[in-house]
């Protein structure tokens, strides 16, 4: 492929129809362009950070149809007719709010760069979870190793996510019990 033929493919546009955030989204975006710079640089959903941009970090990660992805891996085509749901999305979110809440006692939260991430993949990790088994640190340390924190050594995260987790567990028994 020549110089020319490369420019004239990177200028391109394909159209896009997603949903982000409970919102229908219809753009056109170049076709190498990842999910993780539409967010941030198209939508300005700015709370998917970018870290490594190989998919080690985990720190943009956001769920693709209720599943944890790295969107930095991720072609912004991809997403076509899927739902997307970022960190701000998330804000209405009862478990998210849990774990912001725990993640703020048990000092998970120091520079905050991974945090958007560990909350996304935490609040996935809780929500999935099976309500006759609960989680215990191993499922946790595993489920979260994919999201790098450089700041807090994982103790207070882990905690936070477990206190998360008891506090989701006991109001879905609560829900479950007014029925």
């Amino acid at each position: 492929m020549t110089l020319e033929d490369q420019h004239a493919t990177m200028s391109q546009r394909v159209p896009l129809s997603t949903t982000v955030n409970g919102r229908p989204v219809s753009v056109a975006v170049p076709p190498r362009l990842t999910l993780a710079d539409l967010l941030r640089d198209e939508l300005r959903l700015t709370g998917t950070h970018l870290g490594c941009e190989h998919g080690v970090c985990g720190a943009c990660t956001v769920l693709v149809d209720g599943r944890s992805v790295r969107s930095c891996l991720l072609f912004a085509v991809q997403v076509e007719g899927r739902d997307v749901v970022t960190i701000e999305g998330l804000g209405d979110n009862p478990t998210t709010g849990r774990l912001k809440c725990a993640m703020s006692r048990h000092h998970g939260l120091q520079c905050g760069f991974c945090t958007p991430g560990m909350l996304v993949t935490a609040t996935e990790l809780i929500e999935g979870q099976d309500p006759q088994q609960p989680l215990d640190q191993e499922c946790v340390r595993e489920t979260m190793s994919g999201n790098i924190c450089r700041c807090t050594g994982y103790q207070g995260i882990v905690r936070a996510v477990l206190e998360a987790a008891a506090e989701s567990s006991a109001a879905r028994s609560g829900r479950e019990e007014d029925r």
